[in-house]
């Protein structure tokens, strides 16, 4: 019993300590005040004011591009890597899959140095360079997802197809893609979360004149965040989580539908 108890209150604290900051920028997002620790009513102004300042709304479409622009190429580039890598021999795997951990294992800070000294020696910093950067750091995410699904998957199935008359392209699209789709999915999920808040990277590939939410934020800090930020803040974090429970929902309906 005493064993149980402390089981559920470590895990009280650990969400507590995950999701007591989120919780407290929400109430921000909703204050009257500017003050951070004095409340001056409930309100929605920050929510209208971030969509009327120009300089945040640029940093945002910004932020929006370079997420879902790299999020789709590293899915795609990173699905079909997989399936190269699924279809050699092992130590041929052994060898890909390392060089694929080594950009996760790697800093951050490492990376964006490495791609800025890389970028200024053949072209200008800006927003192609961030896109290129994103891309190269989020195809990782995106092979790691996949290949399971692909050791998964029967490649007699595929063969099979084949043997029937099918065409590799057909054969993929109805015997292979429909194993691999929840990879794919949960990869291109992973893309856009670790593109989205990326910031050492983003700010030594982004040039001058090009700005994300994240290296808004470092410069915002040095004067005081505005609470509009704090509203966008928010409205990203229940977009996220709509994502996410939409993404976790329709899996679970199907296996309780095939179940029945």
């Amino acid at each position: 019993m005493l064993k149980k108890c402390a089981s559920r209150i470590y895990l009280f604290l650990m969400f507590a300590f995950l999701y007591l900051p989120i919780v407290v920028l929400i109430v921000l997002s909703f204050n009257d005040s500017r003050s951070k620790v004095k409340w001056g009513g409930f309100t929605f102004r920050w929510y209208t004011g971030c969509f009327q300042d120009e300089k945040i709304m640029a940093a945002f479409a910004t932020t929006l591009q370079v997420t879902f622009l790299s999020a789709i190429i590293s899915t795609l580039i990173g699905t079909l890597a997989a399936i190269g890598i699924s279809a050699m021999k092992k130590k041929g795997q052994a060898l890909f899959l390392g060089a694929t951990n080594i950009p996760l294992l790697n800093a951050d800070i490492v990376t964006g140095i490495s791609m800025m000294l890389l970028f200024v020696k053949f072209m200008d910093l800006g927003f192609v360079t961030v896109l290129i950067a994103h891309i190269t750091f989020s195809i990782p995410y995106v092979i790691l997802n996949v290949l399971p699904r692909l050791k998964q998957a029967n490649a007699s199935t595929y063969e099979a197809a084949l043997d029937l008359g099918a065409s590799p392209l057909y054969a993929f699209y109805k015997v292979t893609w429909p194993e691999i789709r929840p990879g794919v999915l949960s990869g291109f999920m992973m893309a856009i979360t670790m593109s989205l808040d990326d910031f050492s990277i983003t700010y030594f590939t982004k040039g001058a004149g090009v700005n994300t939410l994240s290296t808004m934020l470092y410069t915002e800090l040095r004067k005081g965040i505005k609470p509009e930020l704090y509203a966008l803040s928010t409205i990203l974090f229940f977009a996220v989580l709509l994502l996410l429970l939409i993404g976790n929902v329709r899996p679970a309906k199907r296996g309780s539908e095939q179940n029945i």
